[in-house]
């Protein structure tokens, strides 16, 4: 060990350069992590393979810009440098520095840390005069230069390097180290004489203005609807001395975003109040021409400008390069193309490319890069192409990538983890398992109830009366899918990452592989299968809890039931049980009498589990589901309301309980690491449009606890019109907070209550195939359990710290999957309408529910598709909307005025008004947009309904959304056509194998099947609703 000194040159806080010297030890073996080494190195943890052609050594500026691109599994053999790894930390900050730690401990990367400053043979000390890029790049050619000669030349290196003094001084150096660049994508802008902005101040300015109370610090939340004027910053946990920054801070126009992207951590100095503005409540039509006016803002709020940017949070973006016109600047190697990205929020990016004419009507995801103060724009550099823009599967993986979704194929690797289950090699129970698991086989009728044709069930249920009478069991078995997943595992680290199982329209990617979340895991009936139980003594009258059990059993569903057999069996009727169908008559009907038994026995409990919490205040914000009604050729016959079965409820209540009890055990075993759900109680200020709409219809809305709305909602119904309870409870639910996941050793333990629910802890335990937090939460029972019998923690759990930061990645990952639903959703209701003339097509023309009134027009649902949008009454020439004698609207010249609970119209044909909870006729048509995606245009036909709305059924209890449950029925449908060819489980096809795809037929084709049926007779009704459980 050589002992030598390293001279840093430092700032202190209060601005003085500091002179540091340390000490610096080097070594002649440091570990080089790659299995050619002949030097017999202490190589543990991940090593580089020898089947290589070249090992990759990337330069620092290549690993500070393009580390994205670095993050591909496809790139193999590449050694990241002590020097380059250190220069992101300083230069890109901790997020940037984590997130490349993150790669060289992922085992899926096939890439290694070289420490070439602690290496006796490779360390270059600074020369005095040289500067620091100089030096970087000496240090990194000296690595490369080290392991070439450290593997005897086994093995070629490639330093990459944008230097391009670099390569001229050291490309011809040393045989088999070559030095090479890639192709830059950015070029320098001249500098210009005028800033377009102004600079930003030093960090250790901002902080002691936010410290002082001078400046504000917050996320920048650019809106959707007028993103070129109006951000604002997020208001959680902003005060001020002065002022009421409750509402946020409201920052107007482009200039003063100052070069902020949306995302951005910001620091915000506040306008004099007589520049204070307000939020503009009209609708905006064309998202490039936002229109101000005093008439259609708010009232003024606090208004501010962007003094500094704390944290950058630049992402991958998908932008369209529009077409040639000539203007857009190039030089001898690259043109340089302004591209638009796909989300409206984001400034244009300039990209420099030589394939701009190839890539023209392109997505193509590329990343910023910087974004000058004598620049408009962000500079940004290409990274890969989609395809061209709107055809289906360039506009699904859009999507995907614009809600940060990278989901791969499962890899070789974590396949060959996954136990085996063939006709050859049957799966059966480990006799050690059995040993320690409690068998109830044989002692416990259970049973699951799921939508028809399910594959991954995750739960089973179980109850019985005691003996004596006095006290009944209710059992919730789980798949104990942790079995399975091994902490650490390659399976549980591809399932961490993706947190959950993606659902979009047309296809789902799941978070375990399908040998798993379809079989060994799935508690399929008649076979045997591991479970995660907890059962309850309840007093039979009460349900007053007499002892609960948490643990590991083994069991056996007897019966695999779908909803509508189950209610069937609830209702006396005639109904025929598969599992019973081979039975003589006697044995069936004495099977059929028990599992009969059981279901009311069950019934019973959950309507009484359901009135304890409805007394504690629990809300019910569902609404009602529309399904695509199958004929036995699988097409579309007709568009139904699913009916609200009370088994739904009675499934629903049963896992919120086990949920609960859960909760309730790992809390108190683990009162500062224990994984929780909590709801916050939403701000009063978000419920303005549910009281005064309710307010409207003659209906008093009282928002002070859960359970003066859940009581005021109950009683807001209109038995003329079941849209209005519905549209209102759609208004609560937009109200809502988003339910979160948290570590208990971050909140107080009033911090913990679920406000929808009305619980005071939850969790999620029930749906481990689908959802990571569950098998958080499933290590955590086990280890209290383990606790509770002396047996010791088997592994070390993770503390407060690291469970909070798992917890907030699986929240970011769970609202990314939402807003990924969404936005395929949206997608696919614009295929639906893409092809079809507005002006002839009968289905273009629908039934819609005022249920929101703004300065020049109104927001409306349209129930029979799902849709929400904003209705212009007047439109960008100046007329307005002029209703008839019959009720048909047409565009006049006239004037609009805008009231509380209507807005009314007055022209040539006299004064036109419309109502909150009018129905209306709206025609659909569908806006192009080449650089976006496509949306819906609303225009109204008539004042009066399309058809007269029918008395329907109460709201369904269901979650789903239209597309979903057509998805869903279509599975179902080929799962029974497949039922009838085969007695065996089919096996998954290759696009399932490769892609996690849904079966076919895929919801693009069964919406091309009912274009062609153009079906007129469509009654029913579709809702969009959140869940916060």
């Amino acid at each position: 060990m050589i002992k030598t000194e390293k001279i840093l040159h430092l700032k202190s806080s209060r601005g003085r350069k500091v002179r540091v010297v340390r000490e610096h030890y080097l070594r002649e073996r440091v570990p080089c992590c790659s299995c050619l080494c002949q030097a017999a190195c202490d190589n543990d943890g991940k090593v580089l393979p020898g089947d290589l052609t070249h090992y990759v050594v990337p330069d620092v500026g290549v690993v500070v810009d393009y580390l994205e691109i670095l993050e591909f599994r496809e790139l193999q053999g590449v050694v990241f440098t002590q020097t380059a790894c250190q220069a992101v930390q300083h230069s890109k900050g901790r997020r940037q520095y984590n997130r490349l730690r993150n790669l060289l401990k992922d085992p899926r990367h096939d890439c290694v840390l070289f420490a070439n400053e602690f290496q006796e043979y490779s360390y270059c000390p600074r020369e005095k005069g040289e500067s620091q890029e100089q030096w970087q790049t000496r240090c990194v050619y000296s690595a490369a230069v080290w392991y070439h000669n450290h593997l005897a030349g086994m093995m070629d290196i490639v330093m990459i390097t944008e230097d391009r003094d670099a390569i001229a001084q050291y490309g011809s150096l040393n045989a088999g180290v070559y030095v090479i660049s890639v192709q830059a994508l950015q070029e320098k802008e001249s500098e210009a004489s005028q800033k377009e902005y102004s600079e930003h101040l030093p960090a250790e300015v901002l902080e002691a203005g936010i410290k002082s109370g001078r400046y504000i610090k917050g996320t920048l939340n650019i809106s959707k609807h007028r993103p070129q004027n109006e951000a604002s910053i997020m208001t959680d946990g902003l005060s001020n001395k002065s002022t009421d920054l409750s509402r946020g801070v409201l920052v107007d126009g482009g200039k003063n975003r100052n070069r902020a992207v949306h995302g951005d951590v910001v620091v915000v100095e506040l306008l004099p109040k007589s520049e204070w503005r307000g939020k503009v409540t009209a609708l905006t039509e064309g998202q490039g021409e936002e229109k101000g006016g005093e008439e259609n803002e708010s009232q003024p709020m606090p208004t501010g400008r962007v003094v500094g940017i704390l944290q950058r949070n630049w992402r991958d973006y998908v932008v369209t390069f529009p077409p040639r016109d000539g203007t857009q600047s190039q030089s001898r190697n690259s043109q340089r193309i302004l591209a638009v990205p796909w989300d409206r929020r984001i400034p244009k990016i300039r990209i420099s490319t030589q394939q701009a004419d190839a890539l023209q009507d392109h997505r193509v995801v590329v990343r910023i890069d910087s974004w000058e103060s004598t620049s408009l724009y962000p500079n940004g550099h290409s990274v890969r192409v989609l395809g061209p823009a709107g055809e289906l599967e360039t506009e699904v993986q859009t999507i995907l990538i614009e809600n940060g979704i990278h989901v791969a194929p499962f890899s070789d690797a974590q396949l060959r983890e996954m136990p085996v289950n063939s006709p050859e090699k049957p799966w059966t129970i480990d006799p050690a398992q059995a040993a320690e698991r409690r068998d109830l086989r044989e002692s416990h009728l259970v049973f699951s109830i799921d939508p028809r044709g399910c594959e991954d069930v995750d739960d089973t249920l179980s109850v019985r009366s005691l003996p004596g009478g006095k006290l009944l069991e209710l059992g919730v078995h789980i798949a104990d899918v942790t079995h399975f997943v091994t902490e650490g595992s390659l399976t549980d680290l591809e399932a961490r990452l993706r947190a959950t199982t993606y659902y979009l329209a047309d296809r789902r990617y799941d978070m375990l592989p399908a040998v798993l979340s379809a079989d060994l895991c799935s508690l399929l009936g008649g076979v045997d299968r591991y479970a995660m139980s907890v059962m309850w003594e309840l007093d039979a009258h009460t349900l007053a809890v007499n002892k609960v059990w948490y643990g590991r059993t083994i069991i056996r569903s007897s019966y695999q039931l779908h909803y509508e057999l189950a209610q069937a069996l609830l209702n006396g009727e005639e109904a025929e049980v598969p599992e019973l169908s081979e039975l003589g008559p006697e044995e069936k009907d004495a099977k059929l009498a028990e599992l009969t038994q059981a279901l009311e026995m069950l019934t019973h409990v959950a309507r009484q589990l359901r009135a304890q919490r409805d007394r504690g205040g629990a809300l019910e914000l569902e609404g009602v589901e529309v399904r695509a009604q199958l004929d036995e050729q699988r097409n579309i016959t007709a568009l139904v309301p699913r009916q609200p079965l009370e088994v739904h409820e009675t499934v629903a209540e049963c896992m919120i309980y086990a949920n609960h009890w859960v909760a309730r055990k790992i809390q108190e075993t683990f009162p500062h690491q224990a994984l929780l759900r909590r709801h916050p109680p939403p701000r009063q200020e978000f419920f303005s449009q549910l009281v005064d709409s309710a307010k409207a219809r003659g209906f008093a809305i009282d928002t002070r606890t859960n359970k003066a709305l859940a009581d005021s909602l109950d009683q807001a119904m209109d038995p003329q019109d079941p849209l209005v309870n519905r549209l209102l409870r759609m208004m609560a639910t937009a109200a809502m907070s988003q339910a979160l996941y948290f570590s208990t050793g971050l909140e107080s333990q009033d911090q913990f209550y679920h406000y929808g629910l009305a619980l005071d802890r939850y969790t999620h335990f029930t749906s481990p195939i689908r959802r990571y937090a569950d098998i958080v939460v499933h290590r955590l029972l086990t280890a209290a359990i383990d606790l509770e019998r002396e047996a010791g923690l088997g592994k070390t759990l993770a503390n407060n710290k690291e469970l909070e930061e798992m917890a907030q990645h699986i929240n970011n990952k769970n609202m990314a999957a939402q807003r990924a639903q969404k936005s395929s959703t949206a997608l696919f209701q614009c295929l639906y309408f893409k092809e079809r003339d507005p002006q002839t097509d009968p289905s273009c023309v629908a039934d819609a529910v005022i249920y929101s009134i703004r300065n020049n027009g109104i927001l409306v649902f349209v129930p029979e598709y799902g849709v929400k949008g904003p209705v212009y009454m007047k439109n960008r020439d100046g007329q307005v909307v002029a209703a008839g004698p019959d009720g048909s609207c047409e565009w006049q010249s006239g004037s609009v005025r805008q009231h509380s609970d209507h807005i009314s119209t007055t022209s040539s044909c006299g004064t036109s008004t419309f109502r909150l909870f009018d129905h209306i006729t709206v025609r659909i048509a569908v806006h192009s947009a080449p650089f976006h995606g496509d949306s819906l245009n609303l225009e109204v036909v008539s004042n009066k309904p399309h058809r007269s709305p029918e008395p329907q059924q109460t709201p369904s209890q269901g979650r789903s959304q239209l597309v979903q449950e057509v998805v869903r029925l279509a599975e179902e449908a080929s799962q029974q056509a497949q039922e009838k060819k085969a007695a065996q489980r089919p096996k998954l096809s290759k696009e399932e194998r490769e892609f996690r795809q849904s079966k076919t037929p895929n919801l693009y084709s069964l919406l091309e099947e009912v274009r062609e049926l153009a079906l007129m007779d469509m009654d029913t009704a579709a809702q969009v609703c959140a869940t916060t459980a």
